[in-house]
């Protein structure tokens, strides 16, 4: 009866398209749809939707991102990343919160950030157990 959703982005603000290879630094705001090429890193000030034709080969920095396609480099996240089962990620991740579907790809080290450590005292240990 509901549609899982499968992307991170409803609104989508620019679009590099399945026949678009662009070389070079992008950078820019909104939501950003990847469904093409791309050869160099990503600043952006929103999310990013890497589709599953889509593929990046540079480091990310952005808010929100969701993978399908494939990502070869770095990605720094404030928000969370989804990897969707036809997506690959090779590289080192910096995130608030990861999402690994079943068949995605995943190599690299992942550092959850804007994370509080709560110390756990052996009285609580005790109380759960009970």
């Amino acid at each position: 009866m509901f549609k899982k959703r499968t992307d991170a982005i409803e609104n989508i603000d620019s679009l590099i398209g399945e026949n678009i290879k662009i070389i070079g630094k992008i950078q820019g705001n909104g939501n950003l749809r990847i469904d093409g090429k791309v050869e160099g890193d990503i600043e952006y000030n929103g999310n990013i939707v890497v589709g599953e034709t889509g593929t990046v080969h540079g480091n990310i920095s952005c808010g929100e991102i969701s993978v399908a396609g494939t990502v070869r480099g770095n990605v720094s996240s404030n928000s969370k990343l989804i990897l969707l089962p036809t997506g690959s990620l090779r590289g080192d991740l910096e995130v608030a919160s990861f999402i690994v579907h079943e068949d995605a790809i995943f190599d690299g080290n992942c550092k959850m950030s804007n994370h509080k450590v709560r110390e756990i005292h052996p009285k609580e240990i005790a109380s759960q157990e009970n």
